[in-house]
């Protein structure tokens, strides 16, 4: 071997090394949240001993949010990584949205707004609903927000406190959990099995009510990040049904229905349409799943007008308004003809397709639920744990699994644990077909390597 041989494998060495601690870092900060009472790190004398809040160490770190984060690392420092890890929609905003974004620079429209969004924003909100949801609201119970998931934590914020239980379904979205422990409140799922088609009858909603009477609020995702579920209207009216028991009238539910206009073949129910549910549903949606805004920041709540005045005082204290001119762009946008998003539909309907395929290819994978909304699907990967990689680790659960897959295949997915499911990996599927079949072809080699 020459010399420059040999510097070259030292170079790759060194690189995977490093590599390799940076994973480890990762695994450990995704699996567990910082202990409040560990022992403080080490640290060189000439950095400050920063005392940080208990609310700072009783809360994990979004899963999501950090794969994502690592995998701009990589890709900064030259990697190049297939990443399925983010749901954001690959397909552009309307023309006529970007034009009217213009528009309101043009108008000077760039000012503060009311805490609660602009009147014209919020009837525009309430003529959709109405149009499409057959629910009504005034403006005075609508709340426009930085995001969706801003109106999700407000919502729970202003609700929700110590003493409190607040309810979720496992696999949930990654923020719900830590944002009741922001609340003070104390989070409780309910575990479903892949065998359930991961849903939660009556009777177990029945039984969970019953063994936390504390709880004071379910958070539901319709259709659902991450398995792509979607509950119907029946299914929801049986919910309703429990949850207007005597015994469990004093509880709310926060419905975040982000991505309730890329429903497939399951019409998406409104909990809110039901009869007896209006003033105890807060319902949450926004523009960056259906319009392709992400980068708008722009959602909203509907609620009764009591808890809207609630969420509105605490986001007069944490940001004021959202932005002015997105509000302007989103009236737009809920004009766009139900045409654009039937299109979109399709799109994401093929790639649902040849996706799911090419998962149920793989040795060692079960794909539960075949998404019926949104753009993500978890399979089933659990039997493929306890086998080990080629340099002989063993991989142990989702979280091992996907480290792997990023380390050895730079291919990137959010393990199953970072959603209450460890035995499965979500998949999201809103980018190109080119990119998908790149990733379901390093995936398999990566599941078919394992022995």
């Amino acid at each position: 071997m020459s010399a420059a041989d040999t510097q070259a494998l030292e170079e790759a060495l060194e690189k995977q090394a490093r590599l390799a601690a940076e994973i480890t870092a990762l695994r450990t900060r995704i699996e567990s949240a910082a202990d409040s009472n560990a022992s403080p790190a080490k640290k060189q004398k000439t950095e400050p001993a920063f005392r940080f809040s208990k609310l700072l160490t009783s809360i994990k770190p979004s899963g999501t949010v950090m794969v994502f984060n690592k995998v701009k690392q990589m890709q900064a420092a030259g990697e190049k990584i297939v990443s399925l890890c983010v749901g954001e929609p690959d397909y552009p905003a309307p023309k006529e949205v970007l034009a009217a974004t213009k528009d309101a620079v043009d108008k000077g429209m760039y000012r503060y707004t009311s805490v609660v969004g602009t009147v014209e924003l919020r009837e525009a909100i309430c003529a959709d609903l109405k149009r499409r949801k057959k629910v009504e609201y005034g403006t005075d119970e609508i709340m426009v927000s930085v995001g969706a998931k801003q109106a999700v934590f407000v919502a729970v914020l202003a609700l929700c406190g110590p003493g409190d239980l607040v309810m979720t379904f496992a696999p949930y979205y990654v923020s719900y959990t830590e944002i009741a422990v922001m609340a003070g409140a104390e989070a409780v799922t309910v575990p479903t099995t892949p065998e359930s088609g991961f849903e939660v009858s009556p009777e177990q909603l029945a039984q969970a009510l019953k063994e936390n009477p504390r709880t004071k609020m379910i958070i539901l995702c319709n259709p659902s990040n991450p398995t792509g579920s979607v509950m119907s209207a029946e299914l929801l009216t049986q919910y309703a049904e429990v949850l207007q028991r005597p015994e469990n009238r004093h509880v709310l539910v926060l419905m975040d229905d982000i991505y309730e206009a890329l429903a497939y073949d399951t019409e998406h129910g409104c909990m809110a349409a039901v009869p007896g549910m209006n003033s105890r549903c807060i319902t949450v949606n926004g523009f960056s799943k259906s319009y392709g805004m992400t980068g708008y920041r722009l959602g909203y709540l509907a609620a009764d007008s009591q808890i809207v005045k609630a969420c509105a005082k605490l986001q007069g204290q944490i940001n004021t308004c959202a932005s002015a001119i997105c509000q302007h762009a989103a009236v737009t946008a809920l004009q766009t003809p139900d045409s654009w998003m039937s299109d979109m539909v399709a799109t994401m309907r093929k790639k649902r397709d040849m996706v799911v395929a090419a998962l149920r290819a793989m040795p060692g994978v079960k794909v539960p639920v075949v998404p019926q909304g949104a753009f993500y699907v978890m399979p089933d990967v659990s039997a493929n744990y306890g086998k080990k990689t080629a340099a002989g680790a063993i991989i142990n659960g989702s979280t091992d699994l996907c480290l792997h897959l990023l380390a050895d295949y730079s291919t990137a997915l959010v393990p199953g644990i970072a959603f209450g499911f460890d035995g499965g990996i979500r998949v999201a599927y809103a980018t190109d077909m080119e990119t998908l079949t790149e990733a379901m072809s390093r995936l398999h080699k990566c599941l078919a390597a394992l022995s």
